[in-house]
């Protein structure tokens, strides 16, 4: 292993069912996943469209609910968590990077990023954080006058100075070119290595899964298959 994961639980997610009501059809979206998700571990959720992944990430984040089922977050039961508390789980545990950056198109990467700050018990300096991601020398640029990528680890400096436990991403490279989501994905190893951060990737993308601790396969709904990476490969030895 490239470094030591605690076998403890941030999360166990036990029997998890998610149906949505489409008119008069029900649409099974998550059929009964069973997981845990240990400390500082970088996992991968691989999947086609519809095979439930972002609904399973939506649901451990607190964005959405299980029709049955629970999500144990450390000691607490996500289920019985009032909004004001999921709120702050929300705030105070966890980051989110999705496919599309969703900047503040009139705010420069420093103010977008300490937008998080601002609502963090023990935020890392806005700087800092564009540090981590090589941004530091553009935090005056605005988002416009950014690449895509550099726009996602602005989007990347924003999760991480909250000092989340654990940080989702939903497909981060998914509107990026080979090279730049390279660029990306070794932010996103850094922040897993160096913080220690849990790190949830969510992608349709095979060869990202090589670079995981573990990898979760998910079709219709269903777990079809755990794999785990004794070895993850290095960024270089991927085939893209």
């Amino acid at each position: 292993m490239t470094h030591e994961i605690q076998q403890e639980n941030v999360f166990r997610i036990n029997d998890l069912v998610k149906t949505y009501q489409m008119g008069e059809v029900s649409v099974s979206a998550l059929r009964g996943i069973s997981l845990d998700i240990h400390p500082g571990e970088f996992l991968v959720i691989l999947g086609h469209s519809g095979s439930g992944k972002s609904t399973l990430l939506n649901i451990i984040g607190g964005l959405d609910t299980p029709t049955t089922g629970t999500v144990q977050y450390e000691d607490h039961n996500l289920g019985e968590f009032t909004e004001t508390e999921l709120t702050h789980y929300r705030r105070k545990h966890i980051g989110f990077i999705f496919q599309f950056y969703n900047l503040m198109p009139n705010l420069t990467a420093k103010e977008n990023v300490e937008m998080a700050t601002e609502i963090s018990d023990d935020p890392m300096p806005a700087l800092d954080a564009l540090e981590l991601v090589g941004l530091a020398s553009r935090a005056g640029h605005f988002p416009s006058q950014l690449s895509g990528g550099e726009q996602q680890r602005v989007a990347i400096a924003r999760a991480i100075a909250k000092r989340p436990r654990v940080l989702f991403c939903d497909e981060p490279t998914g509107a990026l070119d080979i090279a730049t989501g390279k660029i990306v994905l070794e932010v996103l190893q850094d922040v897993n290595k160096k913080m220690g951060t849990t790190l949830l990737v969510i992608t349709h993308n095979a060869a990202i899964a090589e670079i995981a601790d573990r990898v979760i396969h998910m079709r219709d709904g269903h777990v079809s298959e755990i794999e785990v990476n004794d070895e993850p490969k290095t960024l270089d030895d991927v085939v893209w």
